[in-house]
């Protein structure tokens, strides 16, 4: 099962199809998973907290697992719109790296998102794919997008880069690891905005001396 499967059954007048329904289980069964976590978690507490029948949570989802990967679908979805936020590419080179680096960051700190890496690391052995959907969906279209980006940069001369996807492997994880890395793991809270402006700023510089042409 990917992590988009989900099991749907059809019961009478039960509306499976209702989006505001779907959306009030999917609500309650983040509030559960991110107090309890996957295991500790229950079909009955999502239920109560969701505001809903068993039943009716069985029709949108025939199981835990399933209700847990939509949960890290839309997880995926909300932080592919705040991550990388990436200049036209014809901006300034320095100010764009920039503005990706800390869009980058601010997106892996959210409180959720950090407590969501937390559960699918937890349930990584158990339901691999839900960790390499929420990967591959996650860092690593990120590092595509990023690519596309940095190549047009080749392109116009601002960059010599012979492997773009691994410099963009470089400058994510240069931003993240210092950041998050203490966050997540550490259990250190969120720095300061200078502190994050201090990362990206080295970051961006060692990108540059690397990766600009030398004239």
């Amino acid at each position: 099962m990917t992590v988009v499967q989900y099991i749907a059954r059809e019961e009478p007048g039960a509306g499976g199809h209702d989006p505001d329904k779907r959306r009030q289980v999917l609500a309650g069964a983040r509030e559960v998973f991110l107090a309890r976590g996957f295991d500790a978690a229950s079909m009955g507490d999502i239920a109560r907290t969701a505001g809903v029948s068993k039943g009716t949570l069985y029709v949108y989802f025939g199981s835990k697992q399933d209700l847990f990967a939509a949960l890290v679908h839309e997880e995926c979805a909300q932080t592919a719109e705040r991550t990388l936020v990436l200049g036209t590419g014809d901006g300034d080179l320095r100010a764009e790296l920039t503005t990706a680096g800390r869009s980058y960051i601010e997106a892996m700190i959210r409180p959720e998102h950090i407590a969501t890496v937390r559960i699918v690391i937890a349930v990584g052995e158990k339901f691999p794919e839900i960790s390499k959907a929420f990967l591959k969906a996650g860092l690593e279209a990120g590092v595509q997008r990023f690519s596309c980006w940095l190549e047009a940069r080749i392109e116009r001369g601002e960059l010599e880069i012979q492997n773009p996807e691994l410099a963009a492997w470089q400058f994510l994880i240069g931003c993240h690891a210092p950041i998050v890395m203490p966050i997540l793991f550490g259990g250190e809270p969120a720095p300061p905005g200078q502190c994050v402006d201090q990362v990206v700023e080295h970051t961006v510089e060692q990108f540059l001396r690397a990766f600009q042409p030398r004239i």
